[in-house]
């Protein structure tokens, strides 16, 4: 999934904060199977589930649009995505 999250960054700035599900017991009971997930927000923020197993571009594409913007010229978004 890290891999094809690679295009949106023509388009969108974000940060993809990698977590281990493995190494936390509460990581692996909330998503156990469901590995890869990508979750929007920020690892202090609230989180909500994006796509699971493979990437879901329409829906991520749709989130930073609303939640970052556009990427412009000169202009850096603050918008991050999660992927544990």
């Amino acid at each position: 999934m890290k891999i094809a999250l690679e295009p949106l960054r023509r388009d969108f700035s974000f940060v993809l904060h990698e977590v281990d599900v493995d190494a936390d017991p509460a990581a692996v009971a909330r998503f156990d199977e469901l590995v890869p997930v990508l979750m929007a927000g920020s690892p202090d923020g609230p989180d909500g589930e994006l796509c699971h197993y493979f990437l879901d571009e329409k829906r991520v594409r749709a989130w930073l649009a609303a939640h970052v913007g556009p990427l412009t010229a000169g202009r850096a978004g603050n918008g991050t995505a999660d992927g544990a």
